[in-house]
């Protein structure tokens, strides 16, 4: 097993899982390689309709940036190093699929960058979040302060990064920075069960609403309205589309194909 585990289970769904326990799954050079293959290789999946990202042990989801390794690197290098984090998570957002991000521990700094370029967030009761660049003297810069606003608001955003306190699960909840809270020995469980019930649903359908959505959120509502019909318009002439009326009159479970 490398630096990140790819896992195809049934129905449809790929679950990665950041493998450095030892570094609290901190992103090095090294492993963001690998997720970024390992991003390529369920892209180009098509049998894939869901994906979830999570973290070996119960400790960490990730703590960010490997300070360890950025020790030792000039300005410029650091600067370098931070970008390819941002460019990775970016890579995560641009998924064509749902992304479940199931926090099975910390998730600090570019970890928590990571998990906001998911689509949905689960974490274990135990899990600790916050984006706690501020008090390293720098600022979240793998996307954390334009994705956390757009989250949860302005002045809670505002809150956690002036602060560099991390949460507890709960409080993430109560904020809307995750969805859901469960127990650490279900979390997996429950994350593939919601991949399960999104991966029913028809893939292209799946796509063309994720994509509706996000560039619907960074423009007016009109322009989001226009972008949502050329969206749908995408879904009609499909064999799923077709399938899913014959399965709704034929009262039977439909069976797509992603075309």
């Amino acid at each position: 097993m490398g630096l990140v585990d790819l896992k195809i289970i049934e129905d449809h769904i790929a679950v990665i899982t950041l493998n450095r326990p030892e570094a609290a799954n901190a992103m090095s050079k090294a492993l963001l390689d690998e997720l970024n293959q390992t991003i390529s290789k369920v892209e180009q999946d098509k049998s894939v309709y869901c994906t979830i990202i999570t973290g070996s042990s119960k400790k960490a989801f990730s703590a960010g940036a490997d300070l360890k390794e950025r020790r030792g690197m000039a300005d410029d290098q650091v600067i370098e190093a931070v970008q390819y984090i941002g460019s990775t998570i970016s890579a995560i957002e641009k998924m064509r699929m749902p992304v479940i991000a199931a926090l099975n521990g910390v998730a600090f700094g570019g970890g928590l960058e990571l998990a906001l370029a998911c689509d949905l967030r689960i974490a274990a009761d135990h899990a600790k979040v916050g984006l706690t660049e501020t008090s390293l003297a720098i600022i979240p810069g793998a996307g954390g302060t334009q994705r956390l606003p757009r989250l949860i608001g302005l002045g809670q955003a505002k809150r956690l990064i002036y602060t560099a306190k991390p949460l507890q699960a709960d409080e993430a909840l109560t904020i809307g920075l995750v969805e859901e809270v469960v127990q650490a020995d279900d979390l997996l469980n429950e994350a593939i069960q919601l991949a399960k019930t999104i991966a029913m649903n028809g893939p292209l359908a799946l796509r063309q609403a994720k994509i509706a959505i996000d560039k619907g959120m960074q423009t007016d509502v009109s322009t989001g309205l226009a972008l949502e019909h050329l969206s749908y318009k995408e879904t009609i002439p499909t064999n799923d589309r077709i399938e899913g009326l014959a399965a709704f009159k034929e009262k039977r479970k439909p069976e797509y194909k992603g075309n």
